[in-house]
């Protein structure tokens, strides 16, 4: 579930869409981790990846109004780009999803994939890896202060380092960088967000260090426009 679905109503962002703010600068932390060297975006559902990690982000202009209609349009879209990217039929493919939530690809069985949808803004992501992967997708709320007490204390600094402008923008995209995490652990927000730091770079590389572990994982954030809206789509990977 996304932190705004929680807290204020969606609305339209105004910046150019696909462009890394320079402004938004860089919180400080690690460099690069190895894996993933990169990570491959697609924009239609018909694409395939080249190679894997890979977020499909496809456009849709279904607006489902309960979870279950929003869990079947992500499993939908999710089964589609499945059985493209095996070249199965579409029969061939099921996705379950485990005690807590997390989906995963249940057929073809012993596949090595791992899965993680999201809904937000009129889009749909899917995320494909063959390490634990979480995605996620946010609409940028000008109206409301971010919460900063939802915040790791180097997040926070580094959120209030940002032009008054170009917060909610930047908290949107470090909200997303979050809430990716937890779904790439599985456990969603039964972590407390405050718990963990996320990184972000002008270039969208994204960082996490946890508790005691120096570096656990790392991913990509970009913004996307959909609608006239610009949405920040973030996708990490767990190391080890």
């Amino acid at each position: 579930m996304s932190f705004q679905s929680r807290t204020a109503p969606q609305v339209n962002a105004v910046r150019r869409a696909g462009r890394m703010s320079r402004t938004q600068g860089a919180m400080a932390g690690a460099g690069a981790l190895p894996y993933p060297a990169a990570m491959i975006w697609l924009r239609n559902a018909d694409d395939i990846a080249e190679s894997l990690p890979a977020i499909w982000l496809v456009a849709t202009p279904e607006r489902p109004a309960t979870l279950p209609e929003r869990s079947a349009l992500r499993r939908g879209v999710a089964a589609g780009i499945l059985a493209r990217q095996l070249g199965l039929p579409l029969a061939a493919i099921a996705i379950g999803h485990e005690a807590g939530g997390r989906p995963l690809v249940a057929q073809p069985s012993g596949n090595g994939l791992h899965l993680s949808l999201a809904t937000r803004a009129g889009m749909v992501a899917v995320a494909l890896a063959r390490r634990p992967v979480g995605v996620d997708v946010e609409a940028v709320d000008e109206t409301a202060a971010p919460p900063m007490g939802v915040l790791h204390p180097e997040e926070s600094a580094w959120l209030l380092a940002q032009p008054r402008a170009s917060r909610a923008l930047a908290f949107a995209r470090l909200w997303s960088a979050k809430e990716a995490y937890v779904k790439a652990l599985g456990t969603g927000f039964a972590r407390a967000p405050e718990s963990f730091a996320v990184s972000l770079s002008a270039e969208g590389r994204v960082t996490v260090r946890d508790g005691a572990d120096a570096l656990v994982a790392s991913g990509f954030s970009r913004i996307i426009e959909n609608g006239g809206q610009e949405i920040p789509a973030a996708a990490i990977v767990v190391i080890g």
